[in-house]
């Protein structure tokens, strides 16, 4: 009997993990949100959320996860930010120490500020696990698009975020 479970337990793991694997989420549309939410992390989530905000896909951006030592005028160099931009629409988050850490600070921020939506850009890998954290701590009223960026992930990335997720799925079920 125990060996029938251990089998079932393997075979769904495995299916699982193909699934995951093989059908990452995909790059959002034109919709417009009230914000966009940026965790820190792999190459091309922030020039991503920048070029959305520029294009008025939504009002503001806040980059959650943020280093302490990082200051506004490094961040606007590095990404070539405008004053006028930083100044008016980007919100540098610097709680965040990782996803869960993420999650917090853009409830906290989506609350103080009032939005109703949000577009969550992240790697492909990544936003399956972040919007499961997000979901545990946004209101049900909070809308929030999934804009993926698209990623080569190594298969020990795969297997490492697909056992993070498995763990966050089962957290939030408590």
């Amino acid at each position: 009997m125990i060996n029938r479970l251990l089998s079932l337990l393997v075979i769904a793991w495995a299916l699982g993990f193909v699934w995951f694997a093989v059908a990452l989420p995909q790059p959002a549309g034109d919709e417009h949100t009230d914000a966009i939410v940026v965790p820190t992390g792999a190459e091309g989530r922030i020039p991503h959320g920048l070029a959305l905000l520029r294009a008025g896909r939504a009002e503001r951006m806040l980059v959650t996860g943020v280093d302490i030592e990082v200051r506004p005028a490094e961040f606007m160099a590095e990404y070539g930010v405008e004053r006028q931009l930083m100044d008016c629409c980007i919100t540098l988050g610097f709680s965040a120490l990782d996803t869960r850490g993420n999650a917090r600070e853009t409830a906290d921020w989506m609350a103080q500020n009032r939005f109703t939506s949000l577009r969550l850009v992240t790697s492909d890998w990544h936003m399956r696990r972040t919007a499961v954290e997000l979901a545990s701590r946004l209101p049900a009223t909070v809308t929030v698009l999934r804009d993926a960026v698209p990623t080569q992930p190594s298969f020990i990335t795969l297997v490492r975020e697909y056992h993070k997720l498995l763990a966050a799925w089962l957290l939030s079920l408590v």
